[in-house]
């Protein structure tokens, strides 16, 4: 049986779109299926040493969280996406995220560290596929906060912590997993990746990047 891996990434906050973001932190969720029942089985968490801004922008601590002293401390990349890849393990499995900038940074950050993107398999859309059962314009992505409301679950944790928002994506992924076909690609045969995420709350306090376009001062 396959291995579902619902994870998440956080990004160093800058300001200038063109630069690649820094990863600096790593969370996921593991989940198999168990007498017939999809079960959370193992949780990996890494914090990840900037690779190319090694001084966090004063921005991303009161944003996300994250210190400093965190990721002075912390695995380069090359090493905390080795560990994350031996904890997910040999056995065939699906990679799923709240959107398609996560697949997006990962394929930078390989790129980048000209490390293979082999591993990169069977990424699955999470927010789109939610969004598909839920509303007739797909366009219009439903945020992580509004798909929990409609599904009258609450957010366990703190927002734009990596691990918080994979296991919070991974209750959502509970409940629509009986209703979502999963497939299958590989990162390293991609001729082209696109990356375009729109999102629709249904209120603007409920916005994922609502505080963060406050500090950049970009809110409208």
């Amino acid at each position: 049986m396959p291995t579902y891996i619902i994870f998440d990434l956080e990004f160093m906050v800058v300001r200038k779109h063109q630069h690649l973001a820094d990863i600096i932190e790593i969370g996921a969720i593991k989940m198999n299926e168990q007498e017939g029942t999809l079960v959370m089985t193992d949780v990996f968490h890494s914090y990840v040493k900037p690779s190319r801004q090694y001084k966090l922008t004063p921005e991303t601590t009161p944003f996300t969280g994250i210190t400093q002293d965190q990721v002075d401390q912390a695995p380069s990349f090359p090493e905390a996406l080795k560990a994350f890849q031996e904890w997910i393990g040999e056995a065939p499995y699906y990679l799923c995220a709240w959107g398609m900038d996560d697949k997006y940074q990962f394929i930078q950050h390989c790129r980048y560290h000209q490390i293979s993107l082999d591993w990169l398999q069977n990424y699955n859309d999470l927010q789109l596929a939610f969004t598909r059962l839920h509303q007739s314009d797909h366009r219009q992505r439903i945020g992580l906060k509004r798909a929990l409301d409609l599904l009258q679950l609450p957010f366990i944790g703190e927002p734009h912590r990596a691990t918080d928002d994979a296991y919070n994506t991974a209750k959502i992924f509970l409940s629509i997993f009986p209703n979502i076909q999963l497939v299958t690609n590989n990162a390293a045969e991609d001729q082209l990746y696109v990356s375009e995420m729109v999102y629709s709350t249904g209120s603007e306090e409920n916005h994922p990047f609502s505080k963060l376009a406050e500090m950049l001062g970009m809110a409208q």
